[in-house]
């Protein structure tokens, strides 16, 4: 990674006298930005009577990188530093006799977790015109960061409203879709049951007709005359006169 490419990080950092009993400390907010592709500028101040600056170049921060001991490429090493400034655990010893404008100089300390190798940047104390010329920078630079962030939430606001009407017209559409769906089923619904009406309909005539009170009596009638079947002459039985035959004993009368 090339020192161009990193953005603009600022942030607070916990000022605090490396000498005991010293007199209480303002906020300070930091910058740290690229000059162009060969450095790397750090500015601290606490707008007041304390600020503070380092430039470093490439070779100066490869020897920091030896006397930090921190291994791997040259990416890895600058992705380092700049998640150990962007951590919460960014500090600001001020060392040096102090004085009532201000330290004589100050070290910026950062840390990417506790337990990792610690970042740390000697800052030299500014005073009158370049102290004013500092402080100009760092806030047209947190402005221009500023505007920046503010341009980019305008434009995921508009994203997002687009989106949602994107959405919304879809879901309209989906809706529309789905009523002229429904429609349909409906429509075949209603036939399917008019068909069913009618083929029980056309059931019931045809089996109405067959229990018609004409053919019901035409059964009958096949019904009665099978019952009253005439029994055949050779099964019928012989009904014959009495037969007189003279007995013995009756010829002896």
């Amino acid at each position: 990674m090339g020192l161009e490419e990193i953005e603009p990080i600022f942030g607070e950092a916990k000022a605090e006298w490396s000498a005991p009993n010293s007199p209480p400390l303002r906020p300070f907010l930091f910058w740290v930005h690229a000059l162009g592709s060969s450095s790397l500028r750090v500015i601290v101040t606490d707008f007041h009577s304390n600020t503070f600056e380092a430039v470093r170049s490439i070779e100066q921060l490869e020897d920091m990188r030896d006397m930090i001991g921190i291994g791997g490429s040259w990416s890895e090493f600058i992705d380092y530093v700049i998640a150990s400034i962007k951590s919460d655990d960014v500090k600001l010893i001020l060392e040096g006799q102090s004085r009532l404008e201000g330290a004589a100089y100050a070290k910026l300390v950062a840390q990417k977790s506790k337990g990792m190798p610690l970042i740390s940047i000697s800052l030299a104390g500014l005073a009158d015109a370049a102290a004013k010329e500092a402080i100009a920078n760092l806030s047209l630079g947190l402005y221009k960061a500023f505007k920046n962030m503010h341009s980019l939430l305008i434009n995921e606001q508009e994203r997002r409203c687009q989106l949602t009407k994107m959405m919304s017209a879809e879901q309209e559409k989906n809706e529309t879709i789905q009523r002229q769906l429904d429609t349909v089923l409906y429509s075949k619904r209603q036939k399917s049951q008019k068909m069913n009406d009618k083929v029980n309909s056309d059931a019931l005539l045809v089996t109405g007709s067959q229990d018609s009170p004409d053919k019901l009596a035409s059964k009958n009638a096949v019904s009665t005359k099978v019952t009253k079947r005439v029994v055949p002459a050779y099964r019928r039985a012989k009904v014959r006169g009495v037969l007189l035959q003279d007995t013995e004993d009756g010829g002896d009368n």
